[in-house]
């Protein structure tokens, strides 16, 4: 009996034990994950100080969006991570989540929003919602070519437009190039806007998207970038619209045999961080973490280039039908989209991108 209560007791004692080292154990990952869903969170690494020591707090930021980590553009973000480790000798970093693993683009805005990511990447479609100013990427055939996209883009004007949504919480760090988006399909070439008669068409959930393909004869489709594959695959949409990389590196070529050149709209990306992180960084670390951006954005635009013609010919090889087609009957068919805006801020915004026009 005394045994048997002597084996009762070292077991009771031996569970309590393990119990207060598990529960000190969920205390400490409570407290890392608190910072986590902040869009920050605070690394602590062994330096060299006075005594030999010191502990060095690393900052790091938080950023996810929907695209796959073969895309150009998250390989810009990736070169970003590692100028800014650089730049800032470690003190700062970011943490990349590709492939909407965290949500999709209106939900990493949200989130952004929120307080629970730090930075997120969006075409400039889904913040038509948060800032109707940039309604005006979205009219078709504005820009004549990417030098003219960039042009704007990097006067006092673009950069005007890319901090407009600090009113919504979400500061725009810099551009991305994100090339002209292009209808693809599965049933048929689209070698005019007739041939989009009927077809059910995948867009963003972008008011402008949505009335230009109505416009152009088609149904508009409102479907998150994650699903389409599914939906093409299946038969739920016709086809869509999007840049050559991402038609290439989402493997849409499968479902869909025939991509149209029509570069109706230049649709940039943008890296946006919420307000409330951009407000709790030092003067120092903002101009780190801008540095860092805009190299990113040079370094992108170069990749996209070189991106954008491999797929291309990659498409092509395998057995992609790829066809350029005469774009003023589209143009024709979407020239009403610009009257709604005449007189109003946006209207002003068409006539002085139209300024910078290229010369020939």
């Amino acid at each position: 009996m005394g045994k048997s209560i002597s084996v009762f007791l070292a077991g009771l004692i031996l569970g309590v034990l393990l119990a207060t080292a598990g529960f000190s154990m969920v205390l400490r990952r409570s407290s890392r994950s608190g910072a986590s869903r902040s869009g920050v969170a605070e690394s602590g690494a062994s330096g060299s100080g006075a005594s030999g020591l010191a502990a060095q707090q690393s900052r790091v930021l938080k950023l996810a969006h929907s695209l796959d980590p073969s895309h150009p553009v998250h390989l810009g973000m990736l070169h970003m991570k590692e100028r800014l480790e650089a730049i800032s000798s470690g003190s700062m970093s970011i943490e990349i989540y590709p492939s909407a693993v965290l949500g999709g683009e209106v939900e990493c805005i949200e989130q952004l929003q929120n307080g629970v990511l730090a930075m997120t990447k969006t075409s400039t479609g889904p913040m038509e919602a948060f800032v109707p100013q940039m309604q005006v990427f979205g009219l078709p055939y504005l820009f004549v070519d990417g030098d003219h996209f960039w042009k704007f883009a990097d006067s006092e004007l673009g950069k005007g437009l890319l901090h407009k949504g600090s009113e919504r919480n979400m500061y725009g760090l810099c551009y991305y190039d994100a090339g002209s988006r292009n209808f693809y399909t599965k049933g048929r070439q689209i070698k005019a806007p007739e041939d989009l008669k009927g077809l059910k068409i995948r867009v963003m959930n972008s008011p402008m998207a949505i009335k230009m393909v109505e416009m152009m004869g088609a149904s508009p489709t409102p479907i998150s970038w994650g699903e389409l594959y599914s939906a093409l695959a299946q038969g739920t949409v016709d086809g869509a619209e999007n840049n050559l990389p991402s038609f290439y590196s989402n493997k849409h070529y499968e479902p869909c045999q025939f991509f149209s050149l029509d570069g109706h709209v230049v649709l940039p990306d943008m890296l946006l961080i919420g307000t409330p992180i951009w407000n709790q960084l030092s003067d120092q670390e903002k101009s780190w973490l801008q540095q860092a951006a805009d190299e990113s954005s040079r370094f992108q635009r170069e990749l996209w280039a070189t991106m954008s013609s491999e797929a291309l010919e990659a498409i092509k090889e395998l057995g992609v039908e790829v066809y350029q087609p005469d774009k003023q009957p589209f143009m024709d068919k979407v020239a009403p989209m610009y009257e709604q805006f005449q007189g109003t801020e946006i209207g002003d915004l068409v006539q002085q991108i139209r300024a910078m026009e290229p010369l020939d």
